[in-house]
Formats: C-alpha cells, structure tokens, sequence
C-alpha cells in the first residue's frame, strides 16, 4: 500500500508535525499479535505518524510492542492514565513503559478526567499531575495531556486548562453533536484557548452513527460506526474541515481504510455541506452518544 498523502499541522506546542489522522491503537488491544501487526503495517504504509494507546486498552501497549522496536523513531506515541492519585499514576505509566518496550512516551495523558472529585485529586500536591510532571522532569514522558468523553469533557477541559498547561486535549466531535449548541459553544470557547496557548485538539468518535440498539455478537468497538464509504467520507471531512483539529481514528479498524482514504483525498479538508450531513444523518440513523444526562458514562 502506497504512503497516503495525508494532511499534517503542528501538534500543538510539542514540535512535532503529526498526520491530521491520529491512530486510535484501542483497535489492536482485542486483537491477536498477528492481527495487529497487519494493522499497523498498514498505519506505516499509509503515513501516520502519532499512535494513541492507553493503559486500559486491552493488550494494545503489548501488540504495540514489537512494532515499536523497529519503529519508534516513526511516530509520536502517547498513552493515558486513568488514575488520579500520584504514586498509582506513576505506577501505571512505569507499567505501560514497561509494556510498550520504550523509554520514554511523546505524551501521557490523563484518560477522562471529567468527574469533580477525580479532578480535585488529579490536581492535589500529592496527584497525578504533579507526580507526572515530576516524571518530565525525569525525560520519562515529554508532554502531559487530558482527555475526555462526553458533554461537559470541553468545559471541564478549560478548567483544567487553567490549572495547569497541558499541550493537548481531546474531546468528541461529529456533525450530530456539533448540532448541539451548548456543546457547540463549549468547543468553540476551548478552541480558542487552546489556539491562543499552543494546545493541540485531538478528537474521537467522528465516524459514530451511535450507541447499539442490538448490540452484535462480537463488536470492535463500543459504539456502532458508520459502515457506508460515502457516509464515513463526508464524517471524516467534517471533522478535518474543523480547523487544528486531529481525528483519532476508531476503535473498530475495519473502518481505517476508508478513514485513511478520505482524510488522503484531494477534498480532506472540504467540509461538506449541512444537507448531505443532515442526509446522511437521516438515512443512516445517526444520533448523538452522549445527552448530557443517562448516556454520559459510556
């Protein structure tokens, strides 16, 4: 498979130039050695170049690993923590060095830090930014991030923000919930602090048609994604018509062909028109994941 012609834009502050397309590596953490090495051959064939893992991804900082010794050089990896006590932190980023078979991380990143008592923690003299930023301090990670899911995840995003100068964060984003004006107004207010600072804006959940309404035998991911091409085209090109964003891409890797396809062609960064995204979001029955309310947990 021939090198994609990507689109590429600064990550941040962090000085790396990173694809607009992020690989979401939660897709090889339910897969075999063998079915991830297949996958990333073909993330490396196609250009990217900034790998996303978290610990609690399955086994995807194992089925990182063997590829990462022939390539680490190649891409910007980042992982997350889902803890928010300093030496559980800490301990969780040694175990995924230790699992991914590196060094050091381009970023670690606190994973979905959006409940008050979390953050309150998280921002303690004893928590996990403090105990992260020590371990920068010590050239283990390179960068501390914050993510998040759900709709209060970009008001919560500024007032960590404000707290502490974190060079990126990632949030939902698609054409159902960019329909929401609260969320929408919440987005463009990060985005402005974030472009004013230096932040880079990761993004997820752009091909999401919605939650299962009957769940299959076997799922790839969570939610259920768009499976038409022309459907996860003009998604893709929604998300990359948003200016400074990146698009991580889904859980589900049947999708990263036609992914790596649209954000590759000559109209990536052409953001279609409300009437085919509105089409589309008719025919295929998409809807919004989260409703600020039950479906905020996923």
């Amino acid at each position: 498979m021939a090198t994609a012609h990507l689109p590429t834009l600064a990550f941040g502050r962090t000085g790396h130039q990173s694809t607009r397309l992020i690989f979401g590596a939660a897709g090889v953490g339910g897969n075999n050695q063998d079915r991830a090495d297949l996958v990333l051959a073909q993330v490396l064939a196609v250009g990217i170049n900034h790998i996303d893992t978290a610990a609690s991804y399955g086994e995807s900082e194992l089925r990182l690993a063997p590829w990462l010794k022939k390539h680490r050089s190649d891409v910007f990896l980042a992982t997350k923590t889902g803890h928010r006590s300093g030496d559980d932190a800490r301990a969780e980023l040694e175990r995924s060095l230790t699992r991914l078979g590196v060094d050091s991380v381009d970023l670690i990143q606190l994973h979905n830090l959006v409940e008050d008592d979390e953050w309150d923690v998280a921002f303690a003299p004893n928590g996990a930014v403090a105990s992260l930023e020590k371990a920068k301090d010590e050239g283990l990670v390179r960068n501390l991030g914050v993510t998040g899911h759900g709709l209060r995840i970009p008001r919560m995003h500024l007032r960590s923000l404000e707290r502490y100068p974190f060079a990126s964060v990632l949030f939902p984003w698609n054409y159902s919930l960019a329909n929401l004006d609260s969320y929408r107004r919440d987005v463009d207010d990060l985005a402005s602090v974030c472009t004013a600072n230096g932040v880079a804006m990761q993004t997820i959940k752009s091909v999401a048609k919605g939650r299962w309404a009957a769940k299959p035998e076997r799922q790839f991911s969570w939610y259920e994604p768009l499976n038409d091409g022309g459907a996860i085209s003009r998604a893709v090109r929604f998300v990359l018509g948003t200016p400074n964003v990146f698009l991580n891409t889904s859980s589900d890797t049947r999708t990263l062909g036609a992914i790596v396809a649209a954000a590759s062609s000559p109209d990536a960064l052409l953001r279609p028109t409300d009437a085919d995204l509105a089409a589309d979001a008719s025919t295929f029955g998409v809807t919004a994941l989260f409703d600020g309310a039950d479906l905020e947990r996923i």
